[in-house]
């Protein structure tokens, strides 16, 4: 016996990794030293920190995995994965610097997984960060042929003196919203269990989506807000705290840019929840709560500004063609989101 025989076909792993190699190669930045076939990626810190601090962060896509081999349409679930992890490390001040992935399969098929890494590769370059390495790993008998589950790594750096931790916001301070560009990668459990459960296909076109299939819809991928948010920071605008929407929605994650005895008072008929929210709360007879419990409800990161920035954060963004709202404002509480339906 050898290895193939057990299901394992080491020629297609290495064919496989020179396939991707220029993929990997188009995302790299100042500060990558060497290239694909070590043990380990190598990053040189950017010169002009007097006091670097490294942020690290990790995550996955979730069941919308599923909705992905079921359509068998890989390209987008890879930007989900750096968005995923981008997004979170940006929140704390960070501007990204390095991805690594790592990608686990039954069976490998090679043109399944180039479609993948295309999307990472499309994330990376969108979120300025190379992708600095990477793990494939084909594993015969743990996960059925076709199948495959991802994770990412993310390292970001940002200046000791300028990272976020919730003590720089104040009450009066004001929360503006960044729009989500659908359900993100958050919820998904959900939206299977409503497609199933109502038995509608992913083809199906409800008229509430104007002529888009639910498969569509749903394989969106998350938004990157890191080139907007580090505009920001370049035009010296001040920011006293950011929050990724994912999974728990508004009523989770803002709080975790609060200080201690803090909450926000949402606005919220200050935006159009997007139309496939509506669709999923009358489809799954979901009650407004656990819909704000569950997803973004089209608010994908909240930055939070002092009072007298609030006119030029909206400038910058617009400028940016990024769009933005006010989303309310900090008070004193207990951690909570106040003014939700």
């Amino acid at each position: 016996m050898d290895y193939q025989d057990a299901g394992v076909n080491i020629e297609a792993g290495r064919a496989f990794v020179n396939r991707i190699e220029s993929l990997v190669k188009d995302t790299y930045r100042p500060g990558v030293l060497g290239g694909l076939g070590g043990f380990g990626g190598y990053f040189e810190l950017p010169e002009g920190y007097r006091k670097p601090v490294l942020v690290s962060g990790t995550d996955g896509v979730g069941t919308k995995l599923k909705l992905a081999q079921s359509l068998n349409r890989h390209d987008t679930v890879g930007i989900d994965l750096v968005a995923m992890c981008a997004n979170d490390v940006l929140t704390s001040g960070a501007e990204p610097l390095y991805f690594l992935d790592y990608l686990a399969t039954g069976k490998l098929d090679s043109e399944q997984l180039a479609q993948v890494v295309s999307g990472i590769a499309i994330g990376c370059r969108e979120a300025g960060c190379a992708l600095l390495g990477g793990e494939t790993a084909e594993m015969p008998g743990f996960y059925p042929d076709g199948e495959y589950d991802m994770a990412g790594f993310c390292v970001g750096i940002v200046e000791k003196e300028q990272l976020l931790d919730g003590s720089q916001v104040n009450v009066g301070d004001v929360a503006i919203a960044l729009p989500s560009s659908g359900v993100h990668s958050n919820g998904y459990s959900l939206v299977r269990k409503i497609i199933t459960d109502g038995g509608y296909s992913w083809s199906d076109c409800p008229p509430v989506l104007q002529g888009q299939s639910l498969g569509e819809v749903f394989l969106t991928p998350t938004q990157l807000y890191i080139q907007p948010i580090l505009e920001l920071r370049r035009q010296a605008i001040e920011i006293h705290g950011m929050a990724h929407i994912t999974g728990g929605g508004l009523p989770e994650n803002l709080p975790r840019c609060l200080g201690d005895k803090q909450s926000v008072r949402i606005n919220y008929e200050g935006w159009e929840t997007p139309r496939v929210f509506e669709w999923l709360a009358e489809a799954g007879n979901v009650s407004p709560e656990a819909m704000f419990d569950t997803f973004n409800m089209g608010v994908g990161f909240v930055v939070v500004v002092s009072s007298r920035d609030v006119e030029a954060t909206l400038a910058s963004l617009n400028t940016q063609q990024q769009p933005a709202w006010v989303l309310g404002e900090v008070i004193d509480g207990e951690g909570e989101v106040l003014g939700l339906r």
